[in-house]
């Protein structure tokens, strides 16, 4: 008798997918990588369930929405915790780190590490245990920052009860060659995705749905599979052409879990969404250097820069809001289409809703984008500060100058909008003159919504991390915070985000002290002034028609009040916004070039206006603030 022939493989088929985010993003938002995963599979795959699991809105139920949030502000506070379990011969360097960080956090300071993470170990692992793993034909997981080991963990636990599982990773967390890297240090992922998501992670489940085995599946645009780590290769990014493919976000998962957490647990989330992906910063300041802001490395999984068109956007927000009954929106971009910005705002304006929106902005917003952005409902943005001082922000690579990130500081506070900026210390090779002319602009910002005094850190794929000689650099490797988080031999292998330098840090520390003790008098200040609920600008004008009354708040401090007459006033309004001497001459040229020079000298002398080489600023914002700007 002959033997019978082997029988073909089997596909792998299946009609679930599994998509995860671990902990530690923003409770109170769906995740954004999720909903719009799931929203575009289940379009281009119908048969197949989505499952969508917002696992770390689970934990921030469990552990307590305050303690969560106080965590997910701080890398190190939240990837020391799961570090713990992950690799339990290490939590005693995971507790050290936890507790240092923890000293700056109130709320965090008496809070025993080691109950909270034997509290977190349960948490996951009953949700893992909770789900039927043999019956998912994918499980997904979205790296972003903060959740590199929370995501790990999950991975390693869900692997151990469904070993058959294939596993796939992407996000902003890995780019180019670290994604290699990662798939070799931790087995129990299978795939990764390199870039853009939708299209990679698609054509990955048909692939799977076909395929005898995991191991079968064939190289595909956008995915990292086992059989390419030994060839070295990285896969060219396979991201959408257009954002008019994307449909709205699913974030039904969500809410969902959100309902089934009971009414003890409520609270009013915020939804996400986008209008863009990329940045259309791309100015270099030599040939050799990468385009971008020096410090950034947001935007390494996308390539260019795409937004959605205007009246995509207004159908999305007002399907979102619509569904979800809830009106508080984050923009996710990572820059707002600024010469957009007037139509999409003007559409959004005309759905009727009482729209609350914040969302990333440059400092070169133009005025006009500004009110509709106002008009519309942003009630709250980030805009790329970074630093008040010009020469400063020519190293940092920015394209702005102290008297544009001053103009729209200005701006924001006359029409009622938070500033929520951050300003940049200890970049490398900022020096003294840097720090003294950042002095001098902040003597001039304080009527304004204080930054947030930032230390600069190393991100991979940054322009400083592609070129550190040229940043007064001597060494780059990963942060020492990872080795003592990692066993030492997988923080060799991996290029992690953050990363350490050896270079001017210590002279760096001392040189910016100043400032930061400048920032937090600043911001003490601003709080007082403004304690009260309808308290008038800090430094704010009431106009007559021919003259101008500026009233200047001053902390522990009588109030000034300035009055300004007939081609005083004109001028001092013509300036709201910056103004360079020749063209304020050419308007107003009776009075004669002497007369005005001296005029805005004077203005400057008492900080109602400030200068910038040939250009002028007037500071106080009408009375009424939000009426005008």
């Amino acid at each position: 008798m002959t033997s019978a022939a082997a029988a073909p493989p089997q596909p792998h088929g299946f009609d679930c997918v599994a998509l995860i985010s671990a902990p530690w993003p923003f409770f109170s938002r769906p995740s954004i990588q999720l909903g719009t995963l799931k929203a575009y599979l289940r379009r281009e795959l119908p048969d197949i369930r989505i499952d969508a699991h917002h696992f770390y809105l689970k934990l921030a139920a469990e552990i307590g929405y305050d303690t969560y949030h106080s965590i997910s502000e701080r890398t190190w506070l939240a990837e020391s915790i799961y570090a713990a379990l992950l690799y339990p011969r290490r939590q005693a360097a995971a507790r050290r780190i936890f507790e240092s960080e923890a000293r700056g956090v109130p709320r965090l300071r008496t809070l025993d590490f080691g109950a909270l993470t034997r509290k977190v170990k349960v948490v996951t692992d009953a949700w893992i245990a909770a789900v039927d793993w043999q019956k998912t034909g994918l499980a997904g997981f979205s790296l972003c920052l903060c959740q590199l080991t929370a995501s790990l963990y999950c991975i390693r636990r869900i692997k151990a009860l469904a070993p058959q599982l294939p596993v796939v990773a992407g996000g902003s967390m890995f780019a180019g060659p670290a994604v290699p890297q990662l798939m070799a240090a931790f087995p129990e992922i299978d795939f990764m995705v390199t870039g853009e998501g939708e299209r990679p992670l698609a054509n990955l489940v048909r692939q799977l749905r076909s395929a005898a085995s995991p191991q079968a599946v064939p190289g595909l645009p956008g995915v990292v599979t086992r059989g390419e780590l030994t060839t070295g290769r990285v896969p060219l990014q396979d991201q959408l052409p257009s954002l008019a493919a994307l449909p709205p976000p699913d974030y039904d998962d969500y809410f969902r879990l959100l309902r089934e957490l009971g009414p003890a647990q409520a609270f009013f989330p915020i939804l996400s969404a986008e209008i863009s992906r990329g940045c259309y910063w791309r100015r270099t300041r030599q040939k050799e250097v990468p385009a971008g802001c020096a410090f950034c490395n947001l935007n390494r999984q996308w390539q260019g820069y795409r937004f959605k068109a205007p009246e995509q956007v207004a159908a999305e927000i007002d399907a979102l809001t619509g569904r979800y009954r809830l009106l508080s929106l984050a923009l996710m971009d990572n820059l707002l289409p600024a010469r957009q910005a007037p139509e999409i705002f003007g559409r959004l304006k005309a759905l009727k809703k009482d729209l609350k929106l914040f969302g990333e902005i440059r400092a070169t917003t133009p005025l006009p984008a500004l009110r509709a952005m106002r008009a519309a409902g942003v009630q709250e943005v980030q805009i790329g500060i970074e630093a008040l001082s010009t020469r400063l922000l020519a190293k940092l690579n920015k394209g702005t100058t102290a008297i544009q990130n001053l103009e729209i500081m200005k701006h924001c506070e006359a029409l009622g909008i938070e500033n929520r900026a951050n300003l940049i210390c200890g970049f490398p090779g900022s020096d003294d003159q840097d720090v003294a002319e950042t002095l001098a602009t902040l003597a001039f910002a304080l009527p304004f919504r204080p930054p947030k005094t930032v230390y600069f850190w190393l991100g991979t794929g940054s322009p400083v991390w592609q070129n550190p000689k040229e940043f007064g650099i001597r060494a780059v490797a990963n942060h020492p915070r990872y080795k003592a988080l990692f066993p030492p031999e997988m923080a060799r292998r991996i290029t992690f985000t953050i990363q350490g330098y050896r270079g001017d840090q210590g002279y760096q520390r001392i040189r910016w002290r100043p400032v930061e003790k400048k920032v937090r008098d600043w911001a003490t200040a601003y709080a007082a002034l403004h304690r009260a609920p309808a308290s008038p600008p800090i430094l704010g004008y009431r106009d007559g028609g021919d003259f101008l009354i500026i009233r200047q708040r001053r902390l522990k401090a009588a109030t000034q009040t300035h009055r300004l007459e007939t081609t005083s006033r004109a001028i001092y309004l013509f300036c709201e916004q910056s103004r360079t001497l020749a063209t304020i001459t050419q308007r107003f040229q009776a009075p004669g070039k002497a007369k005005i020079t001296a005029f805005l000298e004077t203005m400057v002398a008492k900080h109602l206006m400030f200068a910038e080489g040939d250009r002028y600023l007037s500071l106080a914002v009408p009375a009424a603030r939000g009426r005008s700007a």
